[in-house]
């Protein structure tokens, strides 16, 4: 009893907070901005007036800008101020992130379709590689996360799994930027996969995936080509459509 109760006291546990007011800050400023509430290229307050109709610090609203800027909204231009940015032109991965965020299953035809086409070319620049770089080894280890997308018990854990045999195939091609990349995509990849989950169902993508994977094992790198223009096909203008 003595053992588990030292056990028990020895345990560290991470204390727990709400978000933080610059995490609301940065998320109000965006949505009015994504809201067309503030216009591209319209000037921000100063950050003395902006704290003071909040009721927060400055460094509150100075680490908000920051990060607004991060993500591509915000520019700051030396001796004039802070402007809204043309995201649409001049954003980044975050940028892309924060807008699936914010519209959730209300993207547009257009929106998709870009998304699909970028993700049309990096699968296939994935799995080039993968056949030509990838031992047997690696291709064969892929099974493992096959079973796992078969044997998911929800949309979330389909995606995972998903998720998972993708960015795998990133790490077995050899190029070592494009892990980095499938992780910056997480979120809107996911965002699309849930989409297409709830409307055909987990066996779909599962489908999707062990097609691919056939087609790698075979080292038949033009096959693998087709099932995924097949896919992304399908998902833009055939019977499994995204929008």
């Amino acid at each position: 009893m003595t053992r588990a109760r030292n056990q028990v006291n020895e345990m560290e546990f991470q204390k727990l907070c709400a978000s933080s007011l610059k995490d609301m800050f940065v998320c109000q400023i965006r949505n009015q901005i994504l809201a067309g509430q503030l216009c591209v290229g319209s000037q921000l307050p100063t950050e003395r007036e902006i704290a003071k109709q909040m009721q927060v610090s400055r460094s509150v609203v100075n680490s908000g800008f920051a990060e607004l800027v991060k993500q591509g909204f915000l520019e700051v231009l030396p001796r004039k101020g802070v402007f809204v940015a043309d995201y649409g032109k001049n954003g980044n991965i975050n940028t892309l992130n924060a807008i699936m965020e914010y519209h959730g299953d209300t993207l547009g035809q257009s929106e998709i379709h870009s998304i699909l086409e970028v993700r049309r070319a990096l699968e296939h620049l994935v799995t080039d590689s993968v056949i030509k770089n990838a031992t047997d080894e690696d291709i064969f280890g892929l099974e493992g996360l096959l079973e796992a997308i078969a044997g998911a018990k929800s949309v979330p854990e389909t995606i995972a799994a998903t998720f998972a045999f993708h960015h795998r195939l990133s790490v077995i091609s050899g190029n070592s930027i494009m892990p980095l990349i499938y992780i910056s995509f997480k979120p809107v990849v996911t965002q699309l996969w849930k989409r297409f989950c709830l409307h055909y169902g987990n066996l779909a993508l599962y489908d999707n995936t062990l097609c691919l994977y056939k087609c790698m094992k075979d080292r038949d790198a033009e096959a693998t080509r087709r099932c995924t223009d097949k896919h992304m096909d399908d998902a833009i203008t055939g019977g499994h459509q995204i929008f």
